[in-house]
């Protein structure tokens, strides 16, 4: 009879990844003083493994060693372990990953680190396997080797770990004012066009990561410079991404990333936040070209989002796996027989047509569905076409969906449902679609009554009835931007309120002596001190939580007319211009608020009832355009704009009718009432 497996501290968690760990033989600690006082009392040192629920490679190494009892041998004999989940903590993730990044030139997940017991780091590495293969390290001899010099040499190893955490600090230290480079768009629009695949969309070669914030970056370049190479771009990536394997054509969303140049072959995961960003950019891409395919491709991942990532609770989850049944991608592929007998002989000849599948298959014997080699625009002709590959889809879909699913983690963060909010903002004011909207309202809703403390302070994490972690810059910074695009979707004017009371509490907490001019911390004042607290400017596979603070409050400056918010903005455009001319590629997201900023303002201010019928059209055609410098507002009785903007109370109704004004290119025109006006002073 087999004994079942003992639980380990982590079984009184409620993060999912660490959940997954909960009955490994490694006693593994949380990130806690428990821990950190047991490696003191003991004089070990910490092995500290980060993670989180929907890596794969984080799953190879539990199984191959934490499920060990070889390794966990070792590991409970010399080491004091502690398993963090990086979606949960990404202040203690950001700091280690760092180290990683400027100690080996490399990071990734599973992140794992050897630490001191006052948490200062000495060595690090990502996925190791059980023993040592080709040159490649095992995790028994990383450990025996660390064991060993940590008992020949432990004050050295200090002594080192002593001076990295100096080192981690010193990062955050501006040693020289410097102005951004003036040709600073340039050359990051420069980069950009030195390494776009022009055959297959994107940037460089293997492996390959939608990035919407270079989308975002591109797109404004185009409109600000006139520069029709920088559309191409952006639209050659959209519809190679679409037609790629990264994007599920069965069941709709993209995939985290592709790991070949034509982007057949996702790393199976999808994560909320990627998906939220590329409706952005196909709903920002549909504006400013009008492809109606752009549109469709934003839906189609919008009806990914809700069916499968949308809590019951009201918020959204925060990824599904790449995994099932212990296989990468197992639940998106298809052998060719297997589809035929769903469709039968003929309709599969067709579907085959358009989405070409082989016996050998295009991945380990199986195949992933792609549009790769099909014209896109013959399929967008013929709408009998659409509707019968639209028909087999559903065939299709209906049957994966009896096959045993990849793992759903379903915590539900702050940061990402921000993302999700102003995604289904935007999406619905563009598209006239308000269940959208109504989505993002019921949304942003959960996260004040669930993820937000009794004296409002946000949480980061909520999950089965637990609301946990203060919340993060991110978390600050993404729920302002939601609010603003709840404000331009409704014009209701709480919404701006709430997103200015955000704002003045996310200088307040995060931004330090200067008040945010000087940048944001991670973390807040409030919150657990760690070894260092950094200002991470750099964009990763989501826009860094001081670009997208610096492009609110410049929105927020321009809405309400107050000049602080403003000047905070311009401030970490000159705190952080050393690292932005150093990789302006890396800061795209800044770039686009700096772009917001320095452009010709288009500014519209509606004057009366937002509901009668002419301004809905006035609107309605705004939203239909691309207009990324822009202000819109309503007062919607003649005064309601009033309680965050004291100017507009000059600005009232032309004989009593809705009336629209319109500032543009640093001149303003005479206030309109009718449609034909307001269209050719838009047009001019």
């Amino acid at each position: 009879m087999r004994l079942m497996p003992k639980a380990n501290r982590l079984i009184n968690e409620k993060s999912p990844y660490l959940l997954q760990h909960a009955y490994n033989p490694v006693e593994w600690y949380t990130w806690s003083e428990e821990a950190f006082k047991e490696a003191e009392l003991q004089n070990k040192p910490i092995f500290l493994s980060i993670g989180y629920s929907t890596c794969h490679w984080c799953h190879v190494m539990e199984k191959e060693s934490f499920e060990d009892e070889e390794v966990a041998t070792v590991l409970n004999k010399y080491f004091i372990s502690i398993k963090v989940d990086r979606e949960e903590r990404p202040d203690i993730d950001q700091i280690y990953m760092t180290f990683s990044q400027v100690s080996t030139g490399q990071g990734g997940w599973p992140l794992n680190v050897f630490l001191t017991a006052d948490k200062k780091p000495f060595y690090t590495v990502t996925y190791l396997p059980k023993l040592s293969i080709h040159q490649h390290p095992g995790i028994i001899d990383v450990l025996m080797g660390i064991e060993s010099q940590w008992e020949k040499n432990p004050e050295d190893i200090k002594k080192s770990a002593d001076k990295m955490a100096v080192l981690l600090n010193d990062l955050e230290v501006r040693k020289n004012e410097e102005s951004l480079n003036e040709n600073i768009f340039k050359n990051a629009y420069s980069f950009f066009e030195e390494n776009f695949d022009s055959k297959y969309g994107g940037f460089g070669k293997a492996p390959k990561f939608p990035t919407p914030h270079h989308l975002f970056y591109l797109l404004r370049y185009y409109q600000a410079f006139k520069e029709p190479q920088a559309l191409e771009m952006v639209e050659k990536t959209l519809k190679q991404m679409y037609k790629g394997g990264i994007f599920d054509h069965i069941g709709f969303g993209f995939s985290r990333y592709a790991t070949d140049e034509t982007w057949l072959v996702p790393h199976f995961e999808k994560m909320l936040y990627d998906n939220a960003l590329l409706i952005m950019a196909y709903t920002e891409g549909y504006q400013a070209t009008g492809n109606e395919l752009y549109r469709k491709i934003a839906e189609k991942t919008l009806s990914y989002v809700i069916r499968d990532l949308r809590s019951k609770v009201g918020g959204f989850y925060c990824a599904e796996d790449a995994d099932s049944e212990g296989e990468e991608g197992k639940f998106y592929v298809w052998y060719m027989n297997k589809v035929e007998k769903i469709l039968g002989k003929n309709r599969a000849e067709v579907f085959f047509r358009y989405y070409p599948m082989s016996k050998e298959g295009n991945f380990e014997g199986k195949n992933i569905p792609n549009l790769i080699s099909t014209s896109i625009e013959e399929i967008e002709k013929y709408p009998e076409l659409q509707k019968a590959l639209n028909e087999m889809r559903a065939d299709l879909f209906e049957q994966r969906e009896k096959r045993i699913h990849p793992h759903k983690d379903d915590k539900i963060l702050t940061a990402w449902n921000g993302l999700i909010i102003a995604a289904l903002a935007i999406a619905g004011r563009v598209y006239q679609h308000s269940v959208y909207v109504k989505l993002a309202e019921q949304t942003m809703n959960f996260i004040e009554k669930n993820l937000t403390r009794s004296d409002d302070r946000l949480y980061a994490r909520y999950r089965q009835g637990e609301a946990k972690h203060l919340g993060y810059l991110d978390d600050y910074a993404n729920i302002i931007w939601g609010y603003l695009e709840l404000y331009q979707a409704t014009f209701n004017t709480d919404y701006l309120e709430k997103a200015i009371k955000r704002s003045l509490e996310m200088i307040s907490l995060f931004g330090g002596d200067e008040c945010g001019a000087a940048g944001f911390h991670l973390y807040g004042k409030d919150a657990e001190k760690l070894i260092a607290n950094p200002k991470e400017i750099y964009d990763n596979a989501q826009p860094s939580g001081n670009s997208i603070a610096a492009y609110c409050l410049l929105r927020l400056g321009k809405i309400t007319g107050k000049q602080e918010f403003t000047d905070i903005a311009n401030g970490m455009f000159a705190y952080f211009a050393n690292n932005i001319n150093q990789a302006p590629m890396a800061c795209t997201m800044m770039l686009s608020a700096k772009l917001y900023e320095d452009q010709p303002t288009t500014e519209v201010l509606f004057v009366g009832n937002s509901e009668d019928p002419v301004i809905m059209k006035m609107n309605d055609y705004l939203n239909k355009q691309y207009l990324p410098f822009s202000v819109v507002v309503s007062n919607k009785d003649g005064q309601d704009l009033e309680r965050v903007n004291d100017f507009v109370a000059n600005q009232k109704m032309i004989d009593n009718k809705p009336t629209v004004y319109v500032c543009k290119n640093y001149k303003c025109e005479l206030p309109v009432t009718k449609l034909e006006d307001f269209v050719n002073i838009m047009d001019k």
